[in-house]
């Protein structure tokens, strides 16, 4: 997904990059592009860059593996006993929704593939197969109790 690899980008780290790694380079940063640093036009400027930096780690905290390893109990849990309440599909991101009201974005996932799930006869078991241990993932539901 091109925003993963945006992302990656502006914090100047790999896709192996650890979790202290990335926080060393997301402080670094802030430190250049901290807006109470700037006056007039470039505040602004520097206001929407840390905007973008801030988002950036946070999404890439999301899916560090480190951070999914931590929740790996909760997410077989549920993606092996709960079934599918909902699921939606937008420019190769898939949100999946679950009864017990975990919701999981599942990144890179082809059309093609989001197709198949939706002519399956069981989407539970199709996305069992084909999905959840296929592609990145973070759970949603997390990034709204913290918020």
């Amino acid at each position: 997904m091109k925003k993963i690899v945006d992302y990656r980008k502006l914090l100047n780290v790999t896709e192996a990059a650890e979790l202290q790694e990335l926080k060393s380079n997301y402080r670094n940063m802030m430190k250049t592009w901290h807006p109470d640093k700037f006056q007039d036009e470039s505040r602004v400027e520097a206001e929407e860059k840390s905007k973008t930096i801030i988002e950036a780690y946070h999404f890439l905290v999301s899916i560090a593996p480190e951070t999914r390893a931590q929740s790996l109990t909760e997410y077989t849990a549920t993606t092996t006993l709960s079934n599918i309440a909902d699921f939606e599909y937008k420019s190769q991101v898939l949100k999946i929704s679950f009864l017990d009201g975990n919701e999981y974005e599942y990144f890179d996932v082809p059309k093609a593939v989001y197709v198949k799930l939706i002519n399956a006869d069981s989407p539970g078991r199709f996305a069992r197969r084909h999905i959840y241990n296929e592609y990145v993932y973070r759970s949603v539901s997390r990034l709204v109790a913290t918020a």
